[in-house]
C-alpha cells in the first residue's frame, strides 16, 4: 500500500490586492478585466465601502499575526482606484491603516493607476498615507495612444504625462514607484524604453500581453491549441529560428540597451529577476521563477479571489467562493490552485519538468499556461520566447563574468 502524497506546507499570504473601484475611466483594448473571458466585473459594486475595508483589514491583521509576518503589502487596484476621489480614498486608507495598527502590523501601501487622475488633492492624500504609485505608460505617444484610450476614442498619453509631471515634483517624488508598460510588437523596443526613461522612473515593468493557448496574444496566433509536448531548449539553444520568438527578439533589444548603458538609468524587473535566476539567486515575481504564490485579491464586495490575471482563462477562473465576512485568509491557502502555485516544480506539467531552464523560467505566469482540457499544467504560451530571452541574458552575464577586469591583463595559464 502506497502512502498518499504529502502536501507541501502552505506559505502565508503577504500581498493583498484591493479592488477599491471596479470601473475605469479608460477603455484599453488589451485590458484583462474588461476585455477577456471573465465578465464578473459587471456584477461588482462600483466602490469598496468602508465596512468592507474595515473587515478586510481585520482579516489581513488576523493572518499577519497568526503567521508572525514582519509586514504586509496592500495594493490599491481597480478598475481605476483614483475614481474614488480624494475624500473617499482618504477615508478608505484611514480605515485600513487603523485596522492594521490595532494588530501592530507594519503595512506598505502601493497603488497601480493609469495616472490620468493624479491631481494635487489626490497626491496630497497619497503622500499623507505614504502610498507608492505605479503608473501605466506604454512608451511613446503613438504606442501608448494606440491602446490606452478614453471610451470616446481619445488617447490618454497627454493626460498621463501631466500626472507623471506632478508625481515627479519634489514634494511627491518619493511616492513614485515606477512604470508598467505592456509590450506591443509594433513599437520599436528601444524607442519605447527611452520614452519610458523620460519621467525618470525608479523601476520599469515590461509586461507581456495576457493570453493563453486557447487565445494567444498578438503575434502568436500560430500557437493556438499547440501546447508543446517537449521543452523548447536543445543543446544548440531554442528550437526554431528567431522569427518564432518575436517577444524575445523585442525584449533582447531592450535588454542590450539597458544592460550596456554606462550608468544605471532605471531598474527593469523582468531583466533583474532573470539575471538573479541565471546566477542561482532567489526570484520574487509571479512572472518567472518558482517562488510560491503569496497574493490574494479582495473585490469591492469583499469576495476573495486569486490573481486577477486568471480572468484571461475562462469565466470565473479567479473565484474561490470565499469572502472576508465569512472566511479567513487562511482558507485561501486550501484552494487547489493556490496549492498548485505554491508547490514549485511539482505544480508544473511534464514538459516544464524536463526543461533545463525550469528553475529560472518556472513555467512563466500561471495564467499564461492555460489550455482547455489540460488546465494550467502546461508551459507558458510564451514558452519559446521566455527560453530565448533567458538564454540571451545568461550568455551576456556569463561573458561578463568570464572577462578579465577592465585594464588588467589576462593571466597566462598555459605554463609556458
Amino acid at each position: 500500500m502506497t502512502s498518499p502524497p504529502v502536501r507541501p506546507t502552505p506559505v502565508s499570504l503577504r500581498q493583498f490586492v484591493l479592488k477599491v473601484h471596479s470601473r475605469c475611466n479608460l477603455d484599453c483594448d488589451y485590458c484583462y478585466v474588461y476585455h477577456s473571458a471573465d465578465t464578473s466585473w459587471r456584477d461588482k459594486p462600483r466602490r469598496m465601502e468602508a465596512a468592507v475595508a474595515e473587515q478586510t483589514a481585520l482579516r489581513i491583521a488576523e493572518h499577519a499575526v497568526a503567521h508572525r509576518l514582519p509586514d504586509v503589502r496592500i495594493v490599491l487596484h481597480g478598475g481605476e482606484p483614483l475614481l474614488l476621489g480624494a475624500g473617499r480614498l482618504d477615508e478608505l486608507l484611514d480605515v485600513l491603516g487603523r485596522g492594521l495598527a490595532k494588530a501592530a502590523v507594519p503595512v506598505r501601501f502601493s497603488m497601480q493607476t493609469n495616472g490620468v487622475l493624479l491631481t494635487p488633492d489626490i497626491l496630497d492624500v497619497l503622500r499623507r498615507h505614504r502610498v507608492g504609485v505605479s503608473v501605466s505608460l506604454d512608451g511613446t505617444q503613438a504606442g501608448h495612444d494606440r491602446h490606452r484610450r478614453f471610451p470616446k476614442g481619445e488617447g490618454s498619453h497627454r493626460r498621463v504625462m501631466e500626472g507623471l509631471g506632478r508625481l515627479g515634483e519634489s514634494e511627491y517624488r518619493a511616492l513614485y514607484a515606477g512604470l508598467l508598460c505592456t509590450i506591443d510588437l509594433a513599437d520599436d523596443p528601444v524607442d519605447t524604453y527611452e520614452a519610458l526613461l523620460a519621467s525618470r522612473p525608479p523601476r520599469v515593468d515590461l509586461l507581456l500581453p495576457h493570453g493563453t493557448w486557447d487565445t494567444p496574444p498578438p503575434g502568436l496566433a500560430d500557437r493556438a491549441n499547440r501546447v508543446p509536448a517537449a521543452p523548447p531548449v536543445t543543446a544548440q539553444g531554442v528550437m526554431g529560428d528567431s522569427g518564432e520568438t518575436p517577444y524575445a527578439d523585442w525584449l533582447r533589444r531592450v535588454f542590450d540597451r539597458w544592460y550596456d548603458a554606462p550608468v544605471r538609468e532605471t531598474g527593469v524587473r523582468l531583466f533583474e529577476e532573470l539575471m538573479a535566476g541565471v546566477l542561482g539567486g532567489s526570484m520574487r515575481t509571479e512572472c518567472v521563477g518558482l517562488a510560491p504564490a503569496t497574493l490574494a485579491v479582495i473585490e469591492t464586495d469583499g469576495s476573495i479571489e486569486q490573481s486577477d490575471s486568471l480572468k484571461v482563462a475562462y469565466e470565473g477562473a479567479p473565484e474561490t467562493g470565499l469572502d472576508v465576512f465569512r472566511d479567513s485568509l487562511d482558507d485561501v491557502l486550501d484552494q487547489p490552485r493556490i496549492r498548485q502555485q505554491q508547490s514549485g516544480a511539482d505544480g508544473l506539467g511534464p514538459t516544464c519538468g524536463r526543461c533545463p531552464l525550469l528553475a529560472v523560467c518556472g513555467g512563466g505566469l500561471f495564467a499564461h499556461r492555460y489550455a482547455s482540457g489540460s488546465g494550467f499544467r502546461n508551459p507558458s504560451v510564451y514558452c519559446a520566447d521566455l527560453a530565448a530571452l533567458t538564454l540571451h541574458i545568461r550568455a551576456r552575464v556569463r561573458a561578463d563574468l568570464a572577462a578579465p577586469p577592465q585594464g588588467l591583463p589576462e593571466l597566462d595559464v598555459t605554463g609556458a
